[in-house]
């Protein structure tokens, strides 16, 4: 008996460590995207830092806010974050996509079935399919200016300031 539980608690042991292995050995977020069953360009070329908890929260840290283009305009916060799993970031926070001149969070992306091809991203009120071939390989990134900045920020808010009926600036 106690040899077939030690026998268990050395193969655990050595299925965790072959689990998380991975995690740790990659060099750039591109290989560690990629370990995980997702595209490496979904991150931009010019990483500063990132980190991978034993949780799984995925936090990338970027030079300064930028924009980079797929098939939409999409915002990368100087910071952003999500939950990494096989085929999947989800909870992200600092990432939104440009929908018809209004700037929408990515709550997830998600690579269900590779072989689809496909890939979709969870904007909260609409999801949408891209090719995966868009994000084969991480593209610059054009920091933020000034004016894009306010542009974002009061397509963000969703208010109009109004005052007598009138859009007051």
């Amino acid at each position: 008996m106690a040899i077939s539980s030690m026998n268990f608690i050395v193969g655990f042991q050595t299925l965790l460590f072959l689990t998380i292995l991975p995690l740790f050995h990659c060099e750039s977020i591109h290989e560690l995207l990629a370990s995980k069953g997702l595209p490496p360009g979904l991150v931009p070329k010019d990483v500063k830092s990132f980190n991978l908890d034993e949780n799984g929260l995925l936090e990338v840290h970027l030079h300064a806010p930028c924009f980079t283009k797929f098939e939409n305009r999409v915002f990368f916060e100087s910071v952003f974050k999500g939950n990494l799993s096989y085929g999947k970031l989800s909870g992200l926070e600092g990432l939104q996509q440009e929908e018809l001149f209004v700037w929408l969070p990515i709550k997830d992306i998600i690579v269900d079935d590779p072989s689809s091809g496909l890939i979709l991203f969870d904007v909260g009120v609409v999801h949408k399919q891209f090719s995966l071939s868009l994000f084969e390989d991480p593209r610059d990134c054009k920091p933020e200016n000034k004016q894009q900045h306010q542009q974002r920020i009061s397509y963000t808010s969703g208010v109009s300031r109004k005052k007598n009926g009138f859009d007051v600036s």
